[in-house]
């Protein structure tokens, strides 16, 4: 039971991932054809399948609204409050003066007849207030005397030019012109009292006038005219005109909105869940055949899945939005990442599938997928070096050219003509490349969450000058230059068969740290003297197989990282010291050995990188071994080699087919018979000939 739980998270991540994505999907149903204006329509003969309204353009419908806007009046309310309370102010302001000039006796016709001067200045305030004086909102003071306004009285309203009403200043200047032609002898003492007491009594509601506003822009219709069932909307090799196209838009909007009522959300949810199953399922059984090192690990598994989760959930999030453009996310940064840390086989096939993923939360159609499906071909098979700054902006460059170039050629089958073309779109794709430099920082991090190792921590370990390897330089020469030819030889092989010729390279200067605690014990340290011959057999074997437990530990020490670790572990697998063990054998013929004593603690090999590198170090030091080798002696040297790891079963849990074995192989006999300059041996000749 407890052997398949790891098979059960495995499980339980890919539902969790198809879950989680389909939830983001939208809830309804796509339209089925794809159009553009100027197109030539491909698809069969389209008639209408029922009535439907065909929607005004934008510029159109734009037009009705300014046009309804402009017709529209605002709404000015007359207070009947402001008329008593003025008159009331009127009243007392009257008293007060009236007092001071019985005291002063300035006014005295005033004085003999106050009644008469109050009566007319209460009747004259109600006049204006009864017709009603006019308070222009701050937004309405530049307006021309043809302006028209809605006045409300009480539960009437009375559509006015500004020309036929009084605002406070022409009431003003109404009184000092006619107030010195009326009856009363001392009309000057009522003008101040009555100028103070002009204000607007008919104010801007803004809260009616915006309602209104509002009511009657909604009312305006947004569609121009109908379409019925069965006719005909663009038959089969028909031109996409405009006129054509606004009624293939009205009828997609008509039938998402149509169908999208009638069908329920759980159809539509189901088909989104067995697309999102396909993509995610196809894509799992690729790992298990192409990359199953990852496929046999939850946290690799974890690592590849989460930008499908990621990725998925950023276009959902941007697509929601009116302010930011899909082309703005840069899926490109998933093949950099992933790259860095396995093959481009595995980089392409995660950006596919994340692009497919992302084409069903993406309103952009196929123009999305086919951009970014372009951009992962170009990180795919260009030259992006992470550890190259200068390569490094070049390929972003690269990839906005891609983008670029990609948008304007679909852009041109569009629409036919420059004009046409949303340039405002390389602006996000500009921004697209620049967020595609969040690789650089994101490799050293996940590198540190998956304990993976990545090409800079690869470039600091190869530092010569790192103690580790100064010291294997320093005690053991030997062992150094048979490291450097074996990460020669390995790396030669990796490139051949595809493998990360890089990391190997670097394992190979680490393979053999162990032998720095007995350097002399290992023949190509040696000149002279073999300190094996005053040991027993089984201690020779015992100091030989203690140069890989040593050397683990001595990188342990040293802070390499662990996959380093396992080619140290695995460099000769659970192989036999054969040498000592036969030495022995042939001295106890009536023993049997224990097998321990003769024998690696492995564990085999278990990446193609292992094992390669556990050949190229068979292969150089045998070769080492042989005098003046010719070729064929270097060719069956290797043959036998390779094929002896081969029948020991040293390469059974590794994932290395036959035929990237037969081209390492190959690799193998060039590289010794360069290196050893193998002669073909030919007869010997007569002195004088």
């Amino acid at each position: 039971m407890l052997s398949q739980f790891p098979v059960l998270l495995k499980y339980l991540l890919l539902a969790g991932v198809v879950a989680f994505i389909s939830l983001l999907c939208p809830n309804n149903v796509r339209f089925r054809y794809e159009f553009a204006r100027g197109d030539t329509w491909h698809y069969e003969d389209l008639k209408a399948p029922f009535d439907f309204a065909i929607l005004k353009t934008d510029t159109e419908f734009n037009q009705d609204l300014a046009e309804a806007a402009q017709d529209f009046a605002p709404y000015y309310r007359l207070d009947p409050e402001v008329e008593s309370v003025e008159i009331r102010t009127f009243l007392a302001a009257f008293q007060e003066q009236l007092a001071e000039s019985t005291t002063s006796r300035d006014f005295q016709d005033v004085t003999r007849n106050p009644q008469r001067y109050l009566n007319f200045g209460k009747d004259l305030l109600s006049y204006f207030y009864k017709r009603g004086i006019v308070e222009l909102a701050p937004e309405h003071q530049q307006v021309g005397k043809e302006w028209v306004v809605n006045i409300l009285r009480g539960n009437t309203t009375q559509r006015q030019t500004l020309e036929r009403l009084w605002q406070a200043n022409q009431v003003r200047g109404f009184l000092a012109d006619t107030l010195p032609k009326s009856k009363l002898q001392e009309s000057e003492f009522l003008y101040p009292l009555l100028e103070e007491a002009i204000v607007g009594n008919i104010r801007y509601d803004s809260v009616l006038t915006q309602g209104l506003r509002q009511e009657l822009l909604e009312s305006v219709p947004r569609t121009r005219s109908m379409v019925r069932k069965g006719e005909m909307i663009i038959p089969r090799g028909g031109i996409i005109t405009d006129d054509i196209y606004q009624r293939l838009y009205s009828f997609k909007v008509h039938y998402e909105a149509e169908v999208t009522e009638n069908k329920s959300d759980r159809g539509v949810y189901l088909g989104y869940v067995l697309l999102t199953l396909l993509v995610i399922g196809a894509f799992s059984i690729y790992l298990s055949h192409d990359a199953p090192e990852v496929f046999a690990s939850i946290g690799k598994m974890i690592f590849v899945f989460q930008w499908l989760v990621i990725f998925g959930y950023l276009v959902y999030l941007v697509d929601s939005t009116d302010v930011l453009s899909t082309y703005l996310v840069p899926f490109a940064i998933v093949p950099i990442v992933i790259k860095s840390f396995y093959d481009i086989r595995l980089a392409f096939f995660t950006h596919l599938t994340v692009v497919l993923i992302a084409s069903f939360l993406s309103s952009l159609g196929y123009e999305f997928t086919f951009l970014q499906v372009l951009a992962g071909i170009v990180i795919v098979l260009g030259n992006f070096d992470t550890r190259n700054w200068s390569r490094y902006f070049q390929a972003i460059l690269y990839l906005f050219l891609a983008y670029g170039l990609g948008f304007l050629g679909l852009s041109l089958i569009r629409d036919g003509q420059l004009a046409n073309v949303d340039w405002q779109v390389y602006s996000w794709l500009g921004l697209n490349a620049f967020l595609t430099l969040l690789a650089f920082p994101l490799i050293p991090l996940l590198e540190r969450v998956f304990g993976f190792v990545s090409t800079f921590t690869l470039s600091e370990l190869s530092d010569l000058n790192r103690p580790l390897l100064r010291d294997l330089a320093a005690k053991a020469p030997g062992t150094w230059q048979h490291s450097l030819q074996v990460g020669h030889l390995a790396e030669a092989a990796a490139r051949r068969i595809g493998a990360n010729h890089f990391l190997l390279r670097v394992a190979a200067l680490y393979h053999d740290v162990g032998k720095m605690n007995n350097p002399s014990y290992f023949i190509e340290n040696q000149s002279g003297t073999n300190p094996h011959a005053e040991v027993a057999f089984e201690d020779s074997a015992r100091i030989i197989i203690s140069h890989v437990t040593d050397g683990a530990e001595m990188a342990r020490k040293n802070r390499v990282p662990k996959i380093l670790i396992d080619f140290i572990l695995t460099h000769h697998g659970t192989t036999r010291v054969e040498y000592f063990y036969r030495r022995w054998a042939a001295e106890n013929p009536d023993q049997i050995a224990d097998p321990k004593l003769f024998r690696y603690p492995g564990p085999k090999p278990r990446s193609k990188e292992e094992v390669i590198l556990m050949l190229a170090d068979s292969v150089e030091a045998a070769c080492r071994s042989l005098p003046a080798p010719t070729e064929q002696e270097l060719m069956d040297l290797v043959d036998k080699i390779v094929e002896g790891k081969v029948a020991h079963g040293q390469l059974q849990d590794s994932h290395l087919t036959f035929a990237e074995l037969e081209a390492c192989r190959e690799v193998f006999r060039q590289v010794m018979k360069s290196v050893h300059h193998g002669r073909i041996a030919y007869p010997e000749q007569p002195a004088n000939t």
